[in-house]
């Protein structure tokens, strides 16, 4: 190891085992990082990023083992260390950072508390130092009332928000690495810029160097020195950040860069009769208007997109249309049939025909219950099928989803990927066989290659099937890509509606404008471009 090296990982091979099976997950990757440098780790589902990521920790979960290779942080191979010296090591010299900041905080523990508990417990400042220095942190990562902000619970808080606290928990210590494991993949554009320049600043700031794991390669670009590209537990190929977005050695990484040239088929127009329609919707969370006076329509055979930021009334309107939030006022309407503001007044027909797939499979999937089960419920449920009928059902639409049935129909969720994951959750959607569904997020938390290929099936559902989709999304290219119509929501109301071309095309009101500008490019100093134009401070 050298004296510029902060890590340095060499032949690092890393083993799956269950069940006496041994899988290979990381197979004789190395890893330099010298003082305040940035590494960016990309890659599809399964490459290796997150066990790589963690393994400079010297940590692995459950199941894995480190079969060969050595960890050295600072010189000290950390596979040498016993428990107590790896603990004393993380959160102290060494921080992580997880993708999602609202599964990792406590929610019955105020933000101050849990972000001063490790200076405190390992004795490096006092309660009132520790205190002192959350708030100087809040203030760097630009969070609003710095004083106030440690004061308030994980709920109480935007997911961007909790995101910038974590990256202030991991700072606490003045680690010398921190490991970003997709802190922005879920977050919508203008919150990702604030995120990603926290962290920028705080890194060049402290000059702390980072693993920075993502699919996003725009993100990439504007974080990473270098980048390193993984596929199935290797190494493709490694190079300075710039050269790696000029021009790709490997096949593998120039497809990871032209992934987004999916565009769907043409389909139905608007006209005629709508399948269904929210009209004048007005709904409370208690006392707080969520939604205000919103009306759209969806066809047969067309993408309805939402977008907008956290908060803007996206998921709700969802939750409107299929009665798991009844609307204060205003009606939902379909085939011309009013429904009941609550799914509980609902018809079965009516329930049936409006089916929703979730952002999240791995907590929408019941993990006691295999594939075939999960797939075949709605089948028995709404459409009266016996228990051999209903496997029938799902072993069809296994071969519509392109997973083989006599592989994945008896498999539970835990055996599954991500991308396999959200695929059966599509099939559960349309045991029922409904007119109407729901897309909530579902591509966010996917690499690129994952997601492009869930949206090939759900173009190839709707042209099959003429299926209506509101597609709830964040990710603008993903609308350009997927979208007929296009609804965008700015604080419960809709501030912008209509066909695709028209909505996406100027002049754009101040809100479309910005959703549109924080759309990250696949250029490196974009980043630093945005910061520059709209007068935020960033070292670069």
């Amino acid at each position: 190891m050298t004296d510029k090296n902060l890590l340095e990982i060499r032949g690092l091979k890393i083993e799956g085992r269950r069940d006496g099976k041994v899988t290979e997950i990381i197979r004789g990757v190395d890893i330099t990082l010298g003082e305040g440098e940035v590494l960016g780790l990309i890659g599809e589902s399964g490459a290796g990023k997150s066990t790589l990521g963690l393994a400079s920790m010297g940590y692995t979960r459950a199941g894995c083992v480190i079969s060969e290779g050595d960890i050295r942080f600072r010189g000290e191979n950390l596979r040498n260390l016993d428990a107590a010296a790896q603990r004393r090591l993380r959160g102290r010299r060494i921080a992580y950072v997880a993708q999602s900041a609202a599964a990792a905080f406590n929610p019955a523990h105020r933000l101050g508390a849990q972000v001063t508990e490790v200076p405190v417990l390992r004795s490096l400042m006092t309660q009132p130092q520790a205190d002192r220095e959350a708030i100087s942190l809040f203030e760097e990562v630009q969070l609003p009332s710095p004083v106030a902000f440690g004061l308030r619970y994980p709920h109480q808080v935007s997911g961007g928000q909790l995101q910038r606290a974590m990256t202030a928990m991991a700072m606490i210590c003045k680690p010398n690495l921190i490991i970003f494991d997709e802190p922005t993949t879920a977050l919508d554009v203008t919150t990702q810029i604030e995120v990603l320049t926290a962290i920028k600043k705080i890194v060049r700031d402290h000059g702390t160097a980072a693993i920075y794991i993502t699919h996003d390669l725009a993100v990439v670009a504007q974080i990473a020195d270098r980048i390193k590209v993984l596929r199935y537990g290797e190494e493709v190929e490694e190079a300075e950040t710039a050269r790696m977005m000029a021009a790709p050695r490997e096949n593998y990484t120039r497809s990871l860069w032209s992934v987004r040239s999916f565009r769907k088929q043409a389909h139905t127009d608007a006209q005629g009769q709508p399948l269904a329609t929210i009209e004048n919707v007005i709904a409370h969370y208690g006392e707080l208007k969520v939604l205000d006076d919103v009306s759209v329509e969806l066809h047969r055979g067309r993408t309805l997109a939402v977008v907008g930021e956290s908060g803007s009334g996206k998921t709700t309107l969802a939750r409107a249309l299929c009665g798991l939030l009844p609307s204060t006022s205003g009606q939902v309407t379909l085939s011309g049939t009013s429904l009941a503001p609550s799914f509980r007044g609902r018809r079965r027909d009516q329930l049936k025909s409006i089916q929703m797939i979730y952002q999240m499979a791995d907590t929408a999937l019941n993990a006691r219950q295999t594939v075939g089960e999960i797939i075949a419920r709605p089948a028995e449920l709404f459409l009266g099928k016996t228990k051999p009928q209903s496997f029938d059902r799902a072993r069809e639409l296994l071969d519509l989803i392109g997973m083989e049935p006599g592989t994945f129909l008896h498999r539970y969720p835990g055996e599954l990927s991500g991308g396999q994951k959200q695929r059966v959750s599509i099939a559960r959607a349309l045991a029922a066989k409904p007119e109407l569904i729901v897309c909530d997020e579902v591509t966010s938390a996917l690499d690129q290659i994952v997601a492009e290929g869930i949206l090939k099936l759900l173009d190839q559902i709707q042209t099959e099937l003429g299926t209506a989709f509101m597609y709830i999304t964040h990710d603008l290219d993903t609308v350009r890509a997927i979208a007929d119509d296009v609804a965008v929501m700015h604080r419960g109301k809709l501030v912008r509606y209509g066909p695709k071309e028209k909505v996406l095309t100027p002049p754009f009101d101040p809100y479309t404008e910005l959703l549109l500008s924080s759309v990250p490019e696949m250029r490196c100093g974009w980043l630093d471009d945005v910061i520059e134009s709209r007068g935020q401070t960033a070292t670069a």
